[in-house]
């Protein structure tokens, strides 16, 4: 007899209006629903705590950040009281890192859920099942794990092996793919790969890709710089992971990207902030991005053992709302004139403006105008628009 199947990824406080953003896919459900499909079960994806007209006979709820839990149990909650026979299986991120815990295990044993850590050999074999969402692009891995043990990520500890694909060609359906590997340059055979998306077309046209996460620059070279271009790969990022003074090495790894075609604006500088570096060394590395012309993708980090992020850029704030690392002289001030300067700097490098001021970020200033302004003195600028800023500035 064929099971009905229900998938539940959880209403998460994403930074969007959209369920189905490319950062937060839900992919292990979409092959939940591809393997239960094939072996002739009906399976259907919902969002968030809703009333089905159905009694599913298996029940599948994913996780994603530590700090988003509360918002994953109690759609865990809602939906062990409204189906109290159906078989619960839980996993995702947060599952997979809290497994071992006690009072994760305790917790999961009073709700008769079972929890599944990392991915699963079974559904890994099943492609995600595109036709339950409404997206033009398309997740992919050409590997699984990663060979680094960076400390603020988890990837090592859910996926300790890492697994790389020889070829993913015969994978790909449509024109733009979003990378999920967490280490894409650390493929043996990432030279194959990108040759093949260089070759392929999906309905004539050319496949565009990009990636999730950030290129691990060590690895990058002239060869690999032409074959992602090549490629038609997209909005490369470099992780910036370390102090100030590797800024060489990262700006070697910005020429070898130009060299091989790309856009200085086109590449962004992955860094993780609110960790082990102070404020005023993330400024430096965020003035020296300025003085590449390349934008910045920031992380305000969280420990992999945070159970909440209750974070609001327009409050005042203190660490009983979210993580702050005051250890190394962060606080809610910082944390969040950071951000801002990033924000402000990324608009400048964007649109090749030498200040920000919130009237040319809204295009209330012509760019007539604005090559007027420019040729002023700062006095003059501030005059007419006191809410200008400069990256150079902290």
């Amino acid at each position: 007899m064929n099971q009905k199947i229900l998938l539940v990824q959880p209403k998460f406080p994403t930074p969007t209006k959209s369920i189905n953003h490319k950062d937060f896919l839900p992919i292990p459900l979409l092959k939940i629903a591809s393997y239960h499909s094939s072996i002739g079960d009906v399976p259907f994806l919902v969002h968030g705590k809703t009333d089905v007209e159905f009694n599913p006979d298996s029940i599948y709820i994913t996780s994603l950040f530590t700090y988003w839990q509360k918002e994953f149990w109690d759609t865990v909650i809602f939906y062990r009281n409204k189906f109290s026979e159906s078989i619960i299986n839980i996993g995702g991120i947060y599952v997979s890192l809290f497994f071992e815990n006690s009072e994760f295990q305790k917790k999961c044993n009073e709700l008769k859920v079972i929890p599944f850590k990392g991915p699963n050999e079974v559904f890994e074999k099943s492609p995600p099942d595109y036709g339950l969402i409404n997206v033009d692009y398309q997740i992919i891995h050409a590997s699984r794990g990663c060979k680094r043990h960076c400390p603020f990520c988890g990837v090592w500890q859910i996926e300790p092996e890492f697994i790389p694909k020889e070829s993913i060609k015969n994978e790909v359906t449509k024109n733009k793919l979003v990378f999920y590997d967490n280490n894409l340059l650390a493929n043996p055979y990432i030279e194959n790969i990108l040759k093949e998306l260089a070759e392929l077309k999906i309905n004539g046209r050319p496949v565009y890709s990009e990636s999730q996460s950030g290129f691990d620059g060590r690895l990058l070279t002239f060869k690999l710089a032409k074959l992602l271009k090549d490629s038609h790969f997209r909005n490369p990022r470099i992780a910036w992971d370390g102090h100030f003074e590797e800024w060489g090495k990262i700006e070697n790894q910005i020429a070898i990207l130009g060299e091989a075609g790309f856009k200085s604006k086109e590449i962004s500088i992955f860094m993780i902030y609110n960790w082990e570096y102070t404020f005023e060394e993330m400024e430096l590395k965020r003035k020296k991005c300025y003085e590449w012309k390349v934008q910045i993708t920031d992380c305000r980090n969280r420990p992999l053992s945070q159970q909440f992020d209750n974070y609001n850029g327009r409050l005042e704030q203190t660490s009983k709302d979210y993580y702050i690392h005051e250890i190394n002289g962060w606080s809610d001030f910082l944390i969040k004139k950071f951000r801002k300067n990033v924000r402000r700097q990324n608009i400048c490098v964007r649109n090749n403006h030498k200040f920000h001021s919130s009237k040319l970020e809204r295009k209330k200033v012509p760019k007539s105008e604005y090559l007027n302004l420019v040729s002023l003195p700062r006095h003059e600028i501030m005059r007419l628009l006191p809410d200008a800023w400069w990256p150079f500035e902290s």
